[in-house]
């Protein structure tokens, strides 16, 4: 199942118009069951997605048990970022939410496909 995942993840970026470059690091723990992905996207704009995620395999599905998806303008101004990292409980959402540059907002979990949607929005202004 892990294996589909990340295979999945691959075709999203590989189908994606506005991605210029990709660097994803794969890192599958010994029994193949886990994976620590890291890395970035570089877009036609010359933004840049970092993505930090971990998974595992439960007998049902694939869980991300942690991830961040962080979107920023080349020089490194964030333009919003998607996490599940336990610092904000006020949130109705919690552990999941989304930063803006001025914000911190509810979000459910989202998945990278969702998450170039919205950047292609931003980039080209469609979804």
């Amino acid at each position: 199942m892990i294996k589909r995942f990340t295979e999945n993840i691959d075709k999203t970026i590989a189908s994606s118009s506005i991605i210029l470059s990709s660097n994803i690091q794969k890192h599958f723990s010994p029994d193949g069951k886990a994976v620590y992905m890291k890395g970035n996207l570089v877009f036609v704009d010359s933004s840049v997605l970092e993505i930090a995620m971990f998974a595992s395999e439960t007998p049902e599905s694939v869980k991300i048990e942690k991830y961040r998806l962080h979107y920023m303008k080349s020089n490194g101004k964030i333009l919003f970022r998607y996490d599940n990292a336990p610092h904000h409980p006020e949130i109705a959402s919690y552990p999941h939410h989304k930063h803006t540059p001025d914000n911190v907002i509810p979000s459910s979990e989202t998945s990278l496909k969702d998450v170039l949607k919205e950047i292609s929005a931003t980039i080209i202004g469609k979804p």
